[in-house]
């Protein structure tokens, strides 16, 4: 019995495993941040009128933040409402990146740019830092006119 190659077999697949669960709960925390960030557009009349509606994330906000934690503040129903308006077709979000990608891209108001660093991620898995990196030097600016026209987020067939 080879046991060094037991050992390795076996650390390949709790890592296959922790991929595919990691996997898993980013997938759920970005549909439920979605489906959040849909229900407050809905609550506020819809996305013209949400201006209205900043009381309700203030207030919302508060009850959800004392019940289940600051990840429900003010700031990240805002943030998740900003994810669907974005990103208004759920099957658009690409699977490799975190919520914390997405937190890092949402300022971007350019649809062609936000496009632009998703697929900067998906193609090089790319870190936040990394992704953080990329914003800051202006790496979609570099491009020429030509290419920072219709930019489409790329097929992320190539989960890994």
């Amino acid at each position: 019995m080879n046991y060094l190659k037991n050992i390795e077999e076996l650390i390949v697949e709790n890592e296959a495993r922790r991929k595919a669960n990691a996997l898993r709960d980013n997938s759920s925390t970005l549909l439920t941040y979605w489906n959040i960030g849909k229900l407050i557009v809905e609550a506020q009349g819809g996305e013209k009128r949400a201006k209205y509606g900043d009381n309700l994330i203030s207030e919302w906000g508060k009850k959800l933040s004392e019940k289940y934690g600051k990840g429900y503040d003010k700031s990240n129903l805002t943030r998740m409402r900003a994810l669907y308006t974005s990103f208004p077709i759920v099957g658009t979000l690409s699977q490799q990146l975190s919520w914390s990608h997405y937190y890092s891209i949402l300022p971007i108001k350019n649809e062609n740019e936000r496009n632009y660093y998703i697929n900067l991620v998906i193609l090089n898995n790319l870190s936040v830092r990394e992704l953080r990196r990329e914003i800051k030097n202006k790496a979609f600016d570099r491009l020429s006119y030509a290419d920072k026209e219709h930019i489409e987020i790329i097929s992320n067939t190539n989960n890994t």
